[in-house]
């Protein structure tokens, strides 16, 4: 009332009023917009980061940065393109994995405690091992953890996961398919299980295997027509007896391994609490 009264009076500051109204308009709309490339560039970075540690986490495991001698190599820089990821961002974590040891970078595995009974295995590419150390120190006070020996918790093995190419033929069931990939991979491996539905247009298959059989086994699934695409080959660490969490318990773990795959010289993190999936 008071307003439509002293805008009776005068024209003038009725238009003030209506040019300060717009101002804020605009500038709230811009903050949203800001807030918004702020979101995706922040999302960006992150996906970014995940491929410049898988790709170094393959070319060490595969020994060479040539992705046409490594299946798992070459899996990763195709899903990277498909992602969108730069190209100038996976030459440069190509160049960062197959020259570090020149420039004294080394991988380098820490063990902590969570909580006195979650085992983490923390790997890290890293030219600095005092200043590692002390940032992933803080990191797990922070949350309740320290360095410790945990790898006898743990046992190395290797990790191959494929997607199953769909069949031509409407009335080949892909269950034929999955049987036939299977055969291929037994002589190499120690166990296998199968994520989704045979009546599905997506089926994986994730093997694991000792160590020395890592590379015949992936040469044998790659070679196989059934196999679509190699989707994941490397060497992991997977807990003896994944121990189960509470819901609390989950999330503070999943918080913390955040955290710790934030750190620039972090490559892979693996906990003992049972994920269902590597």
């Amino acid at each position: 009332m008071f307003r439509a009264a002293v805008a009776c009076r005068c024209g003038l500051v009725q238009r003030a009023f209506s040019t300060t109204g717009s101002a804020l308009a605009g500038h709230n709309k811009w903050s949203k917009i800001a807030a918004k490339k702020g979101i995706n560039d922040m999302k960006k970075s992150m996906v970014y980061g995940k491929v410049s540690r898988d790709i170094m986490v393959a070319v060490r495991s595969g020994g060479s940065a040539d992705p046409s001698v490594n299946a798992a190599l070459a899996a990763i820089l195709k899903a990277a393109k498909s992602s969108g990821v730069p190209r100038n961002n996976i030459e440069s974590a190509l160049k960062k994995a197959s020259g570090d040891k020149d420039k004294g970078s080394q991988l380098a595995t820490y063990e902590a405690m969570a909580f006195g009974e979650v085992g983490i295995i923390i790997e890290c590419l890293t030219d600095n091992s005092t200043r590692t150390v002390h940032r992933l120190r803080e990191l797990l006070t922070d949350h309740d953890a320290r360095l410790t020996p945990v790898k006898y918790l743990f046992t190395r093995k290797g990790l191959v996961r494929v997607a199953i190419r769909e069949p031509e033929d409407v009335d080949e069931p892909i269950g034929t398919r999955v049987e036939h990939v299977i055969e291929v991979a037994l002589p190499f491996v120690d166990d296998f299980s199968q994520n989704g539905a045979e009546s599905g247009d997506t089926m994986e298959l994730k093997f694991t295997c000792q160590p020395e059989n890592l590379g015949k086994l992936t040469s044998a699934l790659t070679s196989t027509p059934e196999v679509g695409e190699l989707l994941a080959g490397e060497l992991v660490y997977v807990p003896i007896e994944a121990g189960a969490a509470d819901e609390q318990m989950e999330g503070q773990i999943a918080n913390l391994v955040e955290m710790l795959e934030e750190h620039e010289d972090t490559l892979r993190v693996y906990t003992t609490i049972d994920s269902g999936a590597t």
